[in-house]
């Protein structure tokens, strides 16, 4: 298991520039025009695990398999996009594929790249953006609504309750507030989702600063946190510039580039870190000799759930799960010193897998 995140903003935000820096690829073609994007792009990245790294070492594994991140580069929206205008609705229903959405804004000043509104402010592109998610979102609603009152009246008891959730989210829209702010019970979540609304999903802010401002931000970005706080969504700065420089580095030169901007890591690994911390996702592992491989799941799933995200067969035929804490791992110089030591726990149906534990799971089939 993964994550999906859709890249939006107005054009020229720096979009497809981040884009390319993240999956270090030139598959979205960044330039000074609006619309330069005609396809969404998907980019798959690997997701920065150190601890993967030390338990291939203690383990002699012969390959690493990091977990994996999709990003989704929008094509840049503009005001009247719900209507149609610029690459409209095409657009918009790419991002109803995606688990988040990273509102990308231009917190720079450059003459030499042109702003579509004419006056560099984030905080007004985001409130354009989002007002036509929303009203994307109420067309989409408004559209289904009678055909689900009618099942409903029919005696469709899932109609009924499809109904209330409509209901509960054009309340939340047609007040000018995202879907995401509705109180929605937890029994009807799975339904929630199933709605498929644009302004539901978990936000996070990417201020996308010059590099003079990548190590401390700027007035602009400092304007976008504040915002972002208000939204309770997450919200990261970094130069997608310095990250597509960075992109063209490796080792000791990415890191001798990361201190003279007075960085410690690069804008990637901050941002994947506050997508997992966005969407509740967390990280265990399985080692050995064959591969040591990095595995991605919800925060409080249970050890046969967790086992699923490999093979069904495993959740199905769960017997129980040999744990190690990745500490002890590393500590006890791999999984026979754990065992000796006492620090491998067998666990079984109800144990909640924790972040960085070290798995081994036994299932019958």
């Amino acid at each position: 298991m993964g994550f999906k995140c859709g890249i939006v903003g107005l054009p020229n935000v720096g979009k497809s520039t981040l884009f390319n820096a993240l999956t270090q690829t030139a598959a979205a073609q960044a330039a000074n025009y609006p619309f330069c994007t005609i396809e969404p792009n998907v980019g798959e990245v690997a997701v920065p695990e150190p601890r993967l790294d030390a338990l291939a070492k203690v383990a002699g594994s012969k390959e690493i398999v990091p977990a994996r991140m999709n990003f989704v580069d929008i094509a840049g929206l503009v005001e009247g996009a719900s209507q149609g205008e610029g690459l409209g609705n095409k657009f918009l229903a790419n991002i109803r594929e995606t688990d988040a959405i990273i509102y990308v804004l231009r917190c720079f000043d450059n003459d030499d790249i042109t702003h579509v509104r004419g006056v560099v402010d984030p905080v007004a592109d985001f409130e354009v953006v989002e007002t036509e998610l929303m009203l994307a979102d109420l067309e989409s609603l408004e559209k289904r609504k009678a055909g689900v009152i009618k099942k409903a009246n029919s005696g469709d008891k899932d109609a009924k309750a499809q109904v209330a959730l409509i209901d509960l989210a054009l309340a939340e829209l047609t007040e000018g507030r995202p879907a995401r702010h509705a109180k929605v019970p937890a029994d009807d979540q799975r339904a929630w989702q199933m709605l498929q609304l644009l302004t539901s999903k978990p936000v996070l802010f990417v201020a996308n600063v010059d590099e003079a401002s990548s190590a401390t931000g700027n007035a602009y970005s400092k304007r976008v946190e504040e915002r972002a706080k208000l939204e309770g969504a997450g919200c990261v700065v970094f130069s997608a510039q310095i990250e597509s420089e960075l992109a063209l580095l490796d080792g000791d030169d990415r890191a001798e580039y990361l201190a003279s901007l007075g960085l410690t890591e690069p804008g990637l690994t901050r941002l994947i870190r506050a997508g997992y911390e966005l969407l509740g996702l967390q990280t265990y592992f399985t080692v050995g000799p064959k591969e040591a491989r990095a595995w991605t799941i919800k925060k409080g799933w249970t050890a046969p759930r967790a086992a699923g995200v490999i093979h069904g067969d495993f959740e199905k035929g769960f017997i129980r799960a040999e744990t190690i804490a990745f500490p002890d791992y590393v500590a006890c110089n791999g999984e026979v010193g754990a065992k000796d030591a006492g620090k491998m726990r067998s666990e079984g149906k109800e144990y909640i897998v924790q972040d960085g534990d070290v798995m081994l799971f036994r299932f019958n089939v």
